[in-house]
């Protein structure tokens, strides 16, 4: 059993205390989470990234309501004591959470915030940029590391099982993302944007750590496989979704390098700033939609691909939904990748309109440029890395969004290869936007404030959403027409809130900074039939 002390020592019954917790915690945590706990997430847990397969963050719980939000009152907080804020989107089974920041990972008593265990990774080269979680299988968490390697720690005390290498942290990569356990394959994306460097995901055995297949988004330029007219990149640094009656895994993938010296990878770069729909058991490619055709503006379409079943126009489909951070929102066929809806969600002044297969097309006069142009959006995106939530009661795809101009610039002295350009922001505008995934028209915005915000979206089934904005406030508001219900200014929010119920008390999880933050009800009698003012 790890157990560390944070801030002052603890008392010798103190100590007693937290251990009797972890070993009791530790039993629980024997039985292990199986796949189909993972199909069918209970509510006293949170086992993925994003909570199910399908990427909705959007939860059955109601004991928090439109009525009695207003009442929530701070549980606990939980200070990591490190520099780099919480991104990561902790992770609940059998009362235990587990919450990252790059090379830390902590598990702790969901009630109480005491530690069960906490592991560091050693001092290493990769890029420290931020953390998005991990993943728990069976008795296992996996873990990816700043240098690229997957860490598996035994759920129970944190000891590490084994370590493998994802990708070489010399040539550029690293990995931030939160990896997704699909039966017996723990999925695995890469992050950088250095030229020469293909895309990757790979497959992972959950027990030995063998690599059992690796998907390449593009192959080096100099290989005679590759496909996407000199371009690179493509890295897939989301968590992606899963449909198990298709069996298929859904991944958005990065930018294409050079990033905007776009002249030595003519074409449209395939499969760059695109989603594709691969065989979990093989790696194989079943199909792909690019977002951004030849993008020169550095637009990842990494965002969450959320998977949606309903009817859409009347007829009963299986749908892809995704808000992509060039400012359009497609709405797929996830079957076969056909669009069936494409249109913008926010400024865009870069293209010419949409080609017959639902993807925008490119205007050649808003490259980068020697003598600059005005571009909508920024290199930001009119989204980006923040989850968006899709609320099935309503119909509405929320997103945090921005109106955004930048000036992009070529600057060809720069070398052949490279960025060889730069974008300087002029404008930003942040908003909270409820998409009505039929039609693509707006339903409401929420004016989430100057510059941008970075917090995810949280839907529930009474009616609520949990989100963050510009000026360091996380906030309750009413899913049906976008109304603040309740805020609590705790400073910047960079993950996405989560919720669960423990002991018939529902708590909503947000970081800021450095803190993990919960709130619940407070104490009352009749625990559920909280009673407060109508909104």
């Amino acid at each position: 059993m790890k157990l560390r002390c944070n801030g002052s020592c603890l008392t010798a019954s103190l100590i007693l205390q937290f251990m009797l917790q972890g070993a009791v915690h530790a039993q629980s945590a024997d039985a292990g989470l199986d796949s189909a706990t993972l199909l069918k997430p209970t509510a006293d847990s949170w086992p993925t990234y994003h909570g199910t397969y399908s990427g909705q963050r959007h939860s059955p719980l109601t004991q928090i309501t439109p009525a009695n939000v207003y009442q929530l009152t701070l549980a606990w907080a939980f200070p990591t004591g490190q520099a780099m804020e919480i991104k990561s989107t902790p992770i609940l089974f059998h009362g235990i959470l587990y919450v990252t920041t790059p090379d830390n990972v902590w598990a702790l008593d969901a009630r109480s915030a005491n530690t069960v265990w906490h592991y560091t990774y050693p001092l290493n080269e990769g890029l420290h940029i931020g953390h998005r979680g991990v993943a728990l299988y069976k008795d296992s968490v996996y873990f990816t590391t700043p240098d690229a390697h997957l860490i598996r720690l035994d759920a129970r005390d944190g000891n590490m099982k084994w370590n493998v290498e994802v990708a070489d942290v010399k040539k550029g990569y690293w990995t931030t993302v939160a990896p997704l356990v699909v039966r017996n394959h723990v999925l695995v994306g890469t992050s950088g944007d250095f030229d020469n460097l293909p895309g990757v995901l790979k497959s992972f055995d959950p027990e030995t750590g063998d690599t059992q297949w690796t998907f390449y988004s593009t192959l080096p330029r100099e290989s005679p496989e590759a496909f996407s007219g000199g371009a690179t990149g493509g890295n897939m640094w989301i968590t992606g979704t899963y449909d198990p009656e298709l069996n298929l895994v859904y991944f958005g993938t990065g930018n294409p390098t050079p990033v905007l010296a776009a002249q030595d990878r003519p074409g449209d770069n395939p499969w760059t700033c695109s989603i594709v729909a691969l065989n979990p058991d093989t790696g194989k490619l079943v199909w792909g939609f690019q977002a951004s055709p030849h993008d020169t503006h550095d637009w990842d379409a990494v965002e969450v691909p959320v998977l949606v079943d309903g009817k859409f126009k009347g007829t009963p489909r299986k749908m892809l939904l995704q808000a992509s951070r060039n400012g359009y929102f497609f709405v797929l066929d996830r079957t076969t990748g056909k669009s069936l809806l494409t249109t913008t969600f926010a400024a865009v002044n870069w293209s010419t309109g949409v080609d017959k297969s639902g993807r925008p097309i490119p205007n050649p006069a808003k490259e980068p440029a020697r003598d600059g142009r005005l571009i909508s959006p920024d290199e930001g995106g009119a989204t980006n890395y923040r989850s968006p939530s899709f609320d099935p009661q309503t119909g509405l795809f929320l997103v945090s969004a921005r109106d955004s101009y930048g000036i992009y610039f070529s600057k060809p002295e720069h070398g052949e290869y490279g960025w060889a350009g730069a974008d300087y922001g002029l404008f930003g505008e942040a908003k909270l936007e409820a998409i009505d995934y039929q039609t693509g028209k707006l339903r409401w915005t929420h004016d989430l404030g100057g510059g941008g915000a970075s917090a995810g979206v949280l839907t529930t089934d009474s009616g609520l959403t949990f989100t963050g904005d510009s000026a360091g406030n996380v906030l309750a508001l009413r899913t049906s027409d976008g109304k603040t219900l309740w805020h609590s200014r705790i400073g910047h929010v960079a993950n996405s809130p989560i919720t669960y119920e423990l002991d018939e008390k529902q708590y909503v999880l947000v970081g800021s900074g450095g803190t993990l933050y919960a709130w619940t009800l407070p104490e009352m009698p009749h625990a559920g039939k909280q009673q407060g003012r109508p909104h």
